[in-house]
C-alpha cells in the first residue's frame, strides 16, 4: 500500500459558494484520508470579515492556513494578485495536489500558478457551461478545464462538455454536487429564528437574490428590476438580503429612494449560510440570478425563477424546479403568478446530488496520490 503521510493537498477558496464546496472535503479529508495533511487557502478575493467568519462557522470549517487578502479589483488584478501570492505558498508548501473549485477568478489563478510550476490540479465542478462568453465565469471554467488534471463533475452535462472538448475520459469523475453535501449537512442544524426575526410566515413569501453585472451595472435594467419588485410585492412579501454591487448601483444610478419607497419588502444585509439556507427552504418562490442558487432550491424542491438568458446548469431546468426566465416584466410576472395559484414545476433532485459527492472526491483523490 502506498505511505500517504507527508502528502498535502491544497484547497482553494475565494468567495462564499466556494466555502460551499470545499467545507465537506475538508471534512471528508479529515474522516476518511487523515494521513494526508488537507490545506486551505482563503485568497480573500471577496471578503468581508463578518460574512467570511460566519460562513466558516455555520460550515464549521477551520480557519484557513493562508489568508492571502486579495480584496477587489479589475478581473486582471485580482488574477495577477492571486497568482503572485499563491505561487509562494506553492513554493513553500510543495504539495501534492491543489483542489479549485466552481469559476471565481482565485480558481483560475490557482489553476494557472500551480500547473506551471508542474502541480496536479483537479477543478471541482467542472464541465459547466453558459456558452455566453460575456460571463467572466465562463470563461474561467473554460480556461481551468482547458488546463487542469483531473475534473470532478456535478452533472451529466459537465461529463458531455468535456468530452466534446477531448478531456481525457478516464480523468473525468462524476462525483455529485459538494454544495448540496453542505446544504444536507447543514439541513438539522438550520432554526426558524430569521423567519421569526423579520415576521415571514412559511410558504409565504418571496426570496430575491440579484447581483450579476448583467442585471445590476446598466441603469436601465435595474430600474427595471426595481419596478417588477414593486409589482410582485403588491402580490406576496418579498425579502432581499441585499448584495453589495446590487446596492452601490442602487446609489450610483440614483435609484435608492424609488427602490426605498417598495412597500412589503424586508431589505436586508447579506445573510449567513444558516439563516440563508432557512430562507431559501420556507419560501413559496426564490427569483435569483445567481448560479449556485438555482442548485440549492432544486435539491430543496423550491419554486426557483432564475433571471438570465442561459444556464450553466442545465438539469436544474431538465428536471429540477428551476425555471429560466428572461428579464422581462410581464414573463416574471406570469411566472410567480402561475406560482402563487400553485401552477408550479414539479422537479427530481439529480443524480448523485446524496450528500456524499466530497466522499467520493476524496476516496478518488486518495487514489490518485
Amino acid at each position: 500500500m502506498v505511505d500517504l503521510k507527508n502528502k498535502k493537498v491544497i484547497s482553494v477558496v475565494g468567495a462564499r459558494p466556494n466555502f460551499m464546496k470545499v467545507a465537506p472535503i475538508d471534512r471528508a479529508f479529515a474522516e476518511y484520508t487523515p494521513n494526508i495533511e488537507h490545506i486551505i487557502v482563503h485568497t480573500g478575493q471577496h471578503y468581508d470579515k463578518n460574512m467570511s467568519d460566519a460562513f466558516f462557522q455555520d460550515l464549521e470549517m477551520p480557519d484557513p492556513k493562508y489568508f492571502l487578502g486579495i480584496g477587489s479589483g479589475s478581473h486582471s488584478e485580482q488574477t495577477a494578485k492571486v497568482m503572485v501570492a499563491f505561487e509562494k505558498i506553492l513554493t513553500s508548501e510543495k504539495p501534492d495536489l491543489v483542489i479549485v473549485v466552481g469559476d471565481v477568478n482565485s480558481t483560475i489563478a490557482c489553476t494557472l500558478t500551480a500547473v506551471k510550476m508542474h502541480i496536479k490540479v483537479a477543478h471541482v465542478e467542472s464541465g459547466l457551461r453558459s456558452f455566453d462568453r460575456k460571463m467572466p465565469e465562463e470563461i474561467n471554467r473554460m480556461a481551468t478545464d482547458a488546463i487542469c488534471d483531473y475534473c470532478f463533475v456535478t452533472e451529466n452535462a459537465g461529463r458531455k462538455h468535456l468530452q466534446e472538448s477531448n478531456f481525457p475520459k478516464d480523468k473525468i469523475f462524476f462525483v455529485g454536487n459538494t454544495m448540496i453535501d453542505s446544504q444536507v449537512y447543514a439541513l438539522g442544524k438550520i432554526n426558524d429564528n430569521i423567519l421569526e426575526k423579520y415576521n415571514l410566515e412559511k410558504n409565504n413569501y418571496s426570496l430575491l437574490t440579484i447581483h450579476r453585472p448583467s442585471n445590476v451595472d446598466k441603469k436601465e435594467k435595474l430600474e427595471m428590476l426595481v419596478d417588477i419588485f414593486s409589482e410582485l410585492a403588491k402580490k406576496i412579501e418579498l425579502v432581499f438580503p441585499i448584495h453589495p454591487r446590487t446596492l452601490k448601483n442602487l446609489e450610483k444610478f440614483d435609484l435608492l429612494e424609488k427602490f426605498n419607497n417598495i412597500e412589503n419588502i424586508v431589505k436586508t444585509e447579506p445573510a449567513g449560510y444558516l439563516d440563508f439556507l432557512s430562507l431559501m427552504k420556507n419560501s413559496k418562490v426564490v427569483i435569483t440570478d445567481s448560479g449556485g442558487i438555482q442548485e440549492e432550491t432544486t435539491a430543496l424542491g423550491v419554486q426557483c425563477l432564475t433571471l438570465r438568458e442561459n444556464t450553466e446548469r442545465p438539469s436544474t431546468i431538465e428536471i429540477g424546479t428551476n425555471q429560466l426566465i428572461k428579464l422581462n416584466k410581464n414573463a416574471i410576472n406570469l411566472a410567480v403568478e402561475d406560482i402563487l395559484n400553485n401552477k408550479i414545476k414539479n422537479g427530481t433532485v439529480p443524480p448523485l446530488w446524496d450528500g456524499k459527492a466530497a466522499k467520493r472526491i476524496v476516496n478518488k483523490i486518495n487514489e490518485i496520490i
